[in-house]
């Protein structure tokens, strides 16, 4: 494919498309899988597409990096439909990874840096990967029985063998899978999300529609810096990884976690013009004591996701960032229907805050009435969403298409969603997905520990905190010594902040089952 053919199979036309006996709007002018979008790197050629810390990578170099990568996998037998577990920080080599399983058909599944050695191997188990690459804190998580590779780019050699190109994924098909991201959900087990070439690059081809930057109708000075503070292996990264190849982004990741002084470091060194980031983040960086001592002019777009963006935040974003002066863009979605199924513009924003914005171009809503919920329950229809879960048959999407979010909320008069509530059982700490149930095991699974509830509390900066309900046997045990003990089986984000320790039993409602809602106005009360 050529670079010209590759700009020009992107349309703005949609029609109704039958998958698997169901009818998706879809655009008629499409490309048919993401490997495609990686020719239009060819465009941007020696500009800058990489920064951290020192490293710069062209999106020419990127491009010879992957098809050295990709020769690599090929030559360890890696092709259409292996999968691949990615297990690593942001780094110019994770992004080289995820584009060269992308382009010899390989799934890469993106497993969360966070977890902790038990949950890497769970995942493993699972998953049965035909490779494993990972960085070096990584490494150090796997089971010894682990297929493993080079995870550096720089540690492949180049090759002339002009048979493992570009050509490896022509069989590819739309339908096939294309990645596997891990969520959380009720059940307490993080699953994982298989998604289809056709559901990524049909949502970032919506996204390209309304700002009017497909490919055409992007020009060859086009591109942004744009600052990427959010983990890959979430479905924001790959999201952002193809759009940015799309209209030529040059993408600066910091050098570790975040860290609000480096952010207004990068920013003002490299006078980023873009950044997108969960709540948290941004409140962290405007709290920071420097900013009304830096530079941060170049900041002229905000999107915030991952959890509620309230109010107060909207407006302390427009006194302490002037140049962000559209407000902030935001959305709705869930990791199965790759992330985004409304989109509120800055404008919207400004206007309706707090609002989650109107269905995307592809997207369909629907509403379902909850017994004992003021507002129903919210449906999403988009030929965005998962293929399946890995390894069970449980599924959200019933058999016409409705994926069931366990979200409440209702459209206002303008067909702008509001997020009301969640049916279900979920807590969202700094953008990160926790399931109770998974909490509540870790900590029965304690020798002395006789019954556990969790629920979420509100924090001001990371939305959510995890406070746990623990009653004991063992009148040895402290929310010190069992905060010890769950820190090598769960991720550390997932360990509880608040602790009620004591014999006492937990309270019930008439059915028998724990009051979680009683516990939750206890631990707010608290």
């Amino acid at each position: 494919m050529t670079t010209n053919t590759a700009i020009t199979v992107w349309g703005d036309e949609a029609g109704i498309e039958m998958i698997d006996g169901v009818a998706f709007r879809m655009y008629a002018q499409r490309p048919h899988r993401v490997s495609e979008i990686l020719t239009l790197a060819d465009r941007w050629g020696s500009r800058v597409h990489l920064i951290q810390g020192d490293r710069k990578v062209t999106f020419a170099e990127l491009t010879t990096s992957v098809e050295n990568k990709a020769k690599y996998l090929t030559a360890r037998g890696i092709g259409r439909g292996h999968r691949v577990l990615l297990l690593g920080w942001n780094s110019p080599d994770w992004i080289v990874n995820f584009w060269a399983c992308t382009l010899v058909g390989a799934v890469p599944a993106l497993a969360n840096a966070w977890w902790s050695a038990g949950e890497v191997s769970d995942a493993i188990s699972l998953l049965d990967p035909a490779i494993v690459l990972a960085d070096v804190s990584g490494t150090r998580k796997l089971p010894a029985e682990a297929i493993t590779g080079e995870w550096a780019a720089a540690g492949v050699e180049d090759s002339d063998d002009s048979a493992l190109g570009r050509d490896l994924v022509s069989t590819v098909s739309e339908n096939d899978p294309a990645v596997i991201i891990f969520t959380s959900g009720t059940g307490g087990a993080p699953k994982a999300v298989e998604l289809s070439n056709r559901s990524l690059v049909a949502n970032l081809q919506m996204l390209l529609n309304m700002t009017h930057r497909l490919p055409h109708e992007v020009t060859d000075d086009a591109g942004e810096v744009v600052l990427h503070t959010g983990p890959l292996f979430h479905v924001g990264g790959p999201q952002m990884l193809m759009r940015s190849v799309a209209v030529g982004n040059t993408i600066v990741l910091p050098a570790g976690r975040f860290d609000p002084a480096e952010a207004l470091d990068l920013i003002e060194l490299h006078q980023i013009s873009r950044w997108a980031a969960v709540p948290t983040m941004v409140t962290r960086l405007l709290d920071h004591p420097d900013i009304p001592t830096r530079d941060v002019g170049s900041l002229r777009s905000v999107t915030i996701g991952g959890a509620p963006v309230h109010p107060e935040l909207l407006d302390q974003i427009s006194r302490t960032l002037p140049a962000v002066r559209t407000g902030v863009p935001t959305g709705y979605g869930l990791t199965e229907n790759c992330g985004q199924a409304t989109a509120a513009s800055g404008r919207e924003t400004v206007k309706h805050p707090g609002t989650a914005g109107r269905p995307l171009p592809l997207a369909e809503l629907k509403f379902v009435p909850v017994e004992g919920m003021p507002d129903a329950e919210i449906l999403v229809r988009s030929p965005t969403q998962m293929t399946r879960y890995v390894g069970t048959d449980e599924s959200p999407i019933d058999d016409e298409g409705w994926l069931h979010t366990g979200d409440l909320g209702r459209l206002d008069d303008g067909g702008r969603l509001w997020i009301t509530g969640r049916s279900k059982d979920l807590i969202i700490r700094g953008g990160e997905n926790i399931a109770p149930a998974a909490v509540e095991r870790a900590l029965t699974g304690i020798p002395g520990v006789t019954e556990a509830a969790v629920v979420g509390v509100p924090h001001a900066d990371l939305g959510e905190e995890v406070f746990a309900f623990v009653v004991i046997s063992d009148l040895t045990l402290t929310a010190e010594n069992l905060r010890a003990r769950l820190s090598g089986s769960l991720a550390s984000f997932a360990v509880p902040t608040h602790w009620s320790v004591s014999q006492d039993p937990l309270p019930t409602n008439h059915t028998g089952k724990v009051d979680k809602p009683a516990l939750a106005r206890r631990a707010a009360d608290r």
